[in-house]
């Protein structure tokens, strides 16, 4: 059984009679749209996708920051005031 990471859920027929409604009876929350009782697609407000894609950046960059603290041993120290 697929996992629906909404609590707010619509049949597919149901979102193509009036998108712009369903929207805005979710008052800023996700929306699960469905198809044949699985998850079809999710509708989210641009803040929230924004901070999803902010949240992943910052994901990858602690990977980064994690994968060079290991390297630190090969690090060459530089005087900043040299530059």
């Amino acid at each position: 059984m697929q996992a629906i990471y909404s609590d707010v859920m619509i049949s597919m027929s149901e979102f193509k009679k009036n998108p712009a409604a369903v929207l805005r009876d979710a008052k800023s929350r996700p929306v699960a749209v469905l198809s044949h009782n699985k998850a079809a697609f999710y509708m989210i407000e641009p803040a929230l996708f924004e901070a999803m894609l902010e949240e992943l950046a910052d994901q990858d960059l602690h990977r980064t920051v994690l994968s060079r603290m290991g390297e630190r041993a090969r690090a060459i120290e530089v005087d900043i005031d040299t530059i």
